[in-house]
């Protein structure tokens, strides 16, 4: 309720003030009044720094789009050769240099892997030995000399012994063996013992079977085509299918890595013991070296296992060959073989189909090194990754922060081979490769694309019970540091990966994604098992980076030093930091965040942002809110500019809140803020208003009334609105969310914008009036238009000001706060304030529309005359066309530069005073010819067609105004008889006595009927009531005088009348009078009977009390009640009495002006004695 009572209160002091714009209006601005010159500044130099003024506030307008812009150029910025921020080194982590003696021993390492090479080599290997001993030399900074003694030690010590692993993985697309459309398949492999280039160029002639028969084993010359038993190896039998799938892996020791071949049967096994059992006991014996004793313990060994339909001389139930495979070792690759191979039949006659899916992979099982005796291969491996990686990254030249990890064809070929040597399986390469290089990167920075491709690695072959010990211990503590690095980056995100930086932005981005992946990895949840929550880490640490961030912003800018001004500006840059940084949070760091680790970084940065920004302004303010409620303190130009522009900053910062989320937008420090700065926008705004004042004042001194471009206004109209739509964009951006304040800035804005029009106009109005002397008339002219053009379009931006200043939004507010009173109260002082407004416009445009008809006075008085004075012989076209000349050539500088609304003023005035002019003219001239007449009336006809102009100007209703048809009137009753004239008059007189109702001079009671056998008419007055009193005593004698008229129609009938009644204002009378009266006398409308009630005076004459008429078409046009015989017994008529003065009428002063007329001289003449009665009274 006090909410209401404080808005009625602010309603009635704004209504209060709009209202009295009038009163302001008149008297000439006083020297306080900021339209008025100040002594002590040149009116040039307050213009120029009211437009400072106002382009320093666009600049602040423009602050959010800017910001926007800005973030949008970020956004889409492209790649940059700019290099990102150095970042973070891990100080901690660089380790000492390895001692010369341990490069020694690593390098015998690398010279002993590269004599020992062994397999194909791919493409993207380096073969040439010499070729990876130069590389070797630069890597280790090794000497001549040195080489040679570490080579010759690498050469004379023990070859390394080579072993094969074969995986047995699945077959497909084998040979049906058996009736049921299967087979049950099953693979015998081992090693073939190296050959001559002879022999092995004869065994191409021939395949090796396993189960081949024992005559055509023991024919064969070659007693090398041999096999020990220790190295045969059988696989499960896998019934009934064509596609079997083993899974089964198998090392074979090598004696000849170089001569040595792998042999592959596959067998449909058809006896009823296995086979596979035989071969392992067969195993278990050693020694056995010739292919048909083999043979023989095979079958041996089956029948003592069989049953007993297997004998030794039965090869009917022998297994069914399926195919073979020989694959020399010699050409296997460096990193081994993991392919489908074709089988192959054992002869010419051999049927086969199928392949089959093998893994194979050379290592050595005995290196003679003394790194090899002293570590681990794992560790020895590491080393030299670590040795050539850091060697390798120095060397690159472009973009070093941004390698991708490739070593060269030397390095990676060495590495390899050291990897195959020492049996690395994949899984434990790339973690060597990870630790290696993630280590690295914390203190030489690499590319984040290629530490996440080693996280993938990892995790596709990921086998916890391959990691065990102290290398899942350093994995842990690999994935821990980088971790921790990763989260001291996000610290400094600001610093190390600026938005400004497109370059920094990526790795940024990688940097998260594995950071993101390395949560989801398998192999992390296993070595780390107690850090499953990451994404709190990672909060923490944006938390804290956006609080030491804000820390440097205030360092940077000191906020707490210098003078109050000086503190806010400071602020100003603050909060401004701070919009920027939430900015790039929204439209960049966010996006990252989310997507990569599932975390909401602006909600956390901007509430925290918010919160702090919010403590530190409202300290602030509240030391201006103090010092601007002293009442000898005012709000000074700059300290308003800079609360503004605080002002615009905290609500670019609020506005930012949409893109929390609902729940987190709620109950936010900076929701009130806005009522911090109240009492200093209400001193605000008057200086915006005192600005705008400084600016419309000159724009009119400067103006010379000049049209701008292809619009009919002038520079200070153009510059007038321009200043409003600066004020209103003000308003908008205030964006003023508390209702009740709203409508009272709304109200002051409003008063501000109506003042400053009215004042514009007005001084417009003086400009005009003092430069209008020493003009030509049509320069004149044009300047009036303009101004008036300039009151126009000032006018028409006023009308726009509810949309612009959103009245709607205010009303809808208050009425949700206060009531429907409240949206009332807001809707009447609003539109009070325009209303008031759009008539003092229009009192401005009536000035000028004045003073440009005025100079037209005297060339239309003088075509007036002429017309007047022209000679009845002179055609009318010819007495009408100076005047249409002048108005056409002057209807053509109007045309040319009025706007079409100030046109139709223009004409409407000029339509006005030329109808004045004429009316004028034919009263001046009455009683004259009735030519004279004619000529006038044909002259307005021509007139209303030229006004109207063919529907492009005035409308004939506009132009068919009162004046016209006082003018028509004229000029028909100038035309008519002294008769017609009469008849009018009496007709008026019915029409009026029609409209009378209590009047104050009493009424009279009569009876009227009419007999038309007898052409009689009957008239009873009955009494009166009333009467006014025109005797000293209070009373009056009145009687009643009754007679038809005019008296032309009636010739032969008398006045008659009643008794004189003594001393009473209700006479009674009851007296019958008759008249004759023919069917052709009552037929005119204007037959009347008068009744004229008088006072009787026995020393002077007669007072006239009033007078009454009935018009005889009541009584005696057939069908009316009174025209029968039944007319006796109608009800009496009430006439009310009026006391008119008959001179007022025009129609007698055209008679009075028929001097030579006597019927009208007479009729003039009776009415002039009631008139001079009454005014003896």
């Amino acid at each position: 309720m006090s909410t209401l009572l404080d808005l009625k209160s602010s309603v009635l002091r704004q209504v209060q003030r709009s209202q009295s714009l009038r009163s302001r209006r008149d008297p000439p601005p006083s020297p306080s009044s900021p339209l008025t010159c100040c002594p002590d500044a040149s009116p040039h130099r307050m213009f120029e720094e009211s437009m400072e003024f106002f382009e320093r506030m666009s600049s602040v307008l423009q602050k959010q789009d800017n910001m926007l812009q800005a973030a949008q150029a970020e956004s889409q910025q492209g790649a940059s050769t700019v290099p990102p921020p150095q970042e973070h080194i891990d100080q901690a982590f660089i380790a000492d240099r390895i001692s010369r003696r341990e490069l020694d021993l690593l390098y015998e390492e690398a010279v002993y892997t590269v004599v020992n090479r062994v397999g194909v080599p791919s493409p993207e290997y380096v073969s040439s030995e010499e070729d990876m001993f130069t590389y070797l030399l630069k890597v280790f900074d090794m000497g001549e000399e040195e080489h040679d003694i570490i080579l010759q030690k690498a050469q004379e010590s023990k070859r390394a012994s080579f072993s094969l692993r074969v995986s047995v993985l699945k077959a497909k697309n084998l040979m049906a063996k058996d009736a049921n459309g299967y087979s049950d398949p099953y693979c015998m492999l081992g090693m073939l013992l190296g050959q001559s280039p002879r022999e092995a160029e004869e065994k191409k002639e021939r395949k090796f079977s396993f189960r081949k028969r024992k005559e055509k084993l023991e024919k064969r010359s070659s007693t090398k085509e041999v096999l020990a038993a220790r190295c045969i190896q059988v696989t499960e039998v896998k019934a009934e299918t064509l596609n079997p799938v083993w899974d089964e892996h198998f090392v074979f020791e090598i004696d000849d890595v170089h001569n040595d071949l792998l042999h592959l049967d596959i067998w449909d096994h058809d006896d009823d013991v296995s086979v596979a059992e035989a071969c392992k006991k067969l195993n278990e014996v050693s020694g056995f070296r010739g292919m048909g004793r083999y043979f023989k313990q095979i079958a041996k060994s089956v029948r003592a296992n069989g049953s007993s339909s297997a004998s030794s001389g039965s090869e009917e139930n022998a297994d069914d060959f399926l195919g073979c495979i020989n694959i020399p070792l010699s050409e296997i690759p460096v990193s081994g073989f993991d392919k489908w191979f074709k089988l192959e039949p054992r002869s010419s006659a051999s049927k086969v189909q199928g392949e089959c899916h093998l893994i194979l992979k050379l290592f050595t099982n005995q290196r003679d090194t003394t790194l090899t005796k002293r570590e681990e291969n794992v560790s020895i491996h590491k080393k030299l990754l670590t040795q050539i990686l850091e060697y390798e990254h120095a060397h690159v030249k472009r973009e070093p922060y941004n390698w991708n990890g490739l070593v060269s064809p030397p390095a990676w070929t060495v590495l390899t081979h050291h990897a195959v040597q020492t049996d690395l399986s994949p899984l434990l390469q790339a973690v060597i490769r990870w630790q290696c290089y993630s280590g690295h990167h914390r203190c030489q920075r690499l590319c984040y694309s290629l530490l996440l491709r080693l996280l993938r690695a990892i995790d596709a072959d990921w086998d916890p019970p391959a990691v065990r010990g102290n290398l899942e211990r350093q994995l842990s503590d690999s994935f821990r540091l980088y971790t921790e690095h990763c989260l001291c980056l996000m610290k400094n995100m600001r610093h190390v990966f600026p938005c400004t930086n497109p370059a920094a932005i990526t790795r940024f981005e990688l940097m998260l994604r594995g950071v993101g992946y390395m949560q989801t990895m398998q192999a992390f949840k296993t070595v780390c098992p107690l850090r499953n929550e990451l994404n709190l880490d990672i909060t923490t640490v944006v938390k804290k980076g956006t609080a030491e961030w804000y820390e440097d912003v205030i360092a940077q800018h000191k906020p707490e030093e210098g003078t109050l001004e000086e503190q806010l500006k400071r602020l100003v840059r603050v909060v401004d930091a701070v919009c920027v940084d939430v900015q790039r949070a929204q439209n960049t760091y966010n996006k990252l965040y989310v997507s990569a680790v599932k975390v909401d970084f602006f909600s956390l940065s901007y509430r925290q942002l918010e919160k702090l920004v919010a403590d530190d302004i409202n300290v602030v303010m509240e030391r201006v809110c103090g010092t601007l409620e002293q009442e000898s303190s005012r709000l000074t130009q700059s300290m308003g500019e800079t609360v503004f522009e605080l002002f615009i900053s905290l609500k670019i910062l609020k506005g930012f809140r949409e893109f929390l989320p609902l729940k987190d937008a709620k109950m936010l420090a900076l929701t009130g803020f806005h009522n911090w700065f109240k009492s200093s926008i209400h001193k605000w705004l008057q200086i915006v208003h005192d600005r705008s004042c400084d600016r419309i004042r000159r724009a009119v001194d400067v103006d010379k009334l000049d049209p701008v471009h292809e619009a009919k206004h002038s520079s200070s109209a153009e510059e007038i609105t321009a200043c409003f739509s600066q004020v209103r964009e003000i308003w908008s951006q205030l964006a003023w969310p508390d209702s009740a304040g709203a409508f009272i800035f709304v109200t002051r804005l409003t008063d501000n914008f109506c003042s400053e029009a009215v004042c514009f106009s007005e001084m417009m109005t003086r400009k005009i009036e003092r430069n209008q002397l020493g003009r030509d008339h049509k320069s004149l002219t044009v300047q009036l238009c303009v101004a008036l053009n300039n009151t126009e379009h000032v006018r028409v931006f006023l009308g726009g000001l509810p949309r612009a200043l959103d009245w709607p939004g205010v009303e809808q507010a208050m009425e949700e706060s206060c009531g429907a009173e409240g949206k009332e109260q807001v809707y009447k002082a609003l539109n009070g304030q325009l209303y008031n407004v759009d008539l003092d416009l229009q009192r401005e445009a009536k000035r000028l529309i004045a003073l440009l008809t005025d100079k037209m006075v005297p060339e239309l008085r003088r075509y007036i005359q002429h017309i007047s004075l022209s000679p009845d012989s002179i055609n009318n076209d010819d007495a009408v066309s100076p005047l249409m000349k002048y108005l056409h050539d002057t209807m053509v500088i109007l045309s040319d530069s009025l706007v079409k609304e100030n046109l139709a003023r223009v004409l409407q005035s000029m339509w006005g005073l030329l109808l004045q002019m004429i009316l004028d003219t034919v009263a001046e001239n009455r009683g004259v010819q009735v030519e004279f007449y004619n000529r006038f009336q044909y002259t307005v006809e021509t007139l209303l067609q030229f006004f109207h102009a063919e529907g492009n100007g005035l409308t004939t209703e506009d132009m068919k105004n009162g004046d016209y048809k006082v003018l028509e009137e004229e000029l028909k009753m100038n035309k008519c008889s002294s008769f017609e004239l009469i008849e009018q008059y009496f007709l008026e007189r019915i029409s009026v006595q029609r409209t009378l109702k209590h009047t104050r001079f009493g009424r009279i009671s009569v009876k009227c009927y009419y007999d038309p056998p007898e052409q009689r008419l009957t008239v009873e007055i009955l009494h009166a009531a009333d009467i006014i009193a025109l005797d000293a005593n209070g009373l009056s004698d009145p009687f009643v005088i009754v007679e038809l008229c005019p008296h032309h129609l009636f010739p032969m009938a008398k006045s008659q009348r009643t008794q004189v009644k003594l001393k009473t204002l209700h006479p009674v009378f009851d007296e019958l009078f008759y008249f004759h009266v023919s069917p052709e006398q009552y037929r005119h409308r204007f037959a009347c009977l008068t009744f004229t009630v008088m006072d009787y005076d026995w020393l002077s004459t007669n007072d006239f009390a009033g007078e009454a008429v009935a018009p005889l078409s009541d009584f005696c046009w057939p069908g009316r009640p009174n025209a029968s015989a039944a007319g006796k017994s109608v009800q009496p008529a009430i006439l009310h009495l009026s006391r008119n003065k008959p001179s007022e009428k025009p129609i007698m002063r055209m008679l009075e002006a028929r001097t030579g007329d006597k019927e009208a001289q007479e009729f003039v003449r009776r009415l002039k004695e009631i008139e001079k009665s009454m005014e003896e009274e």
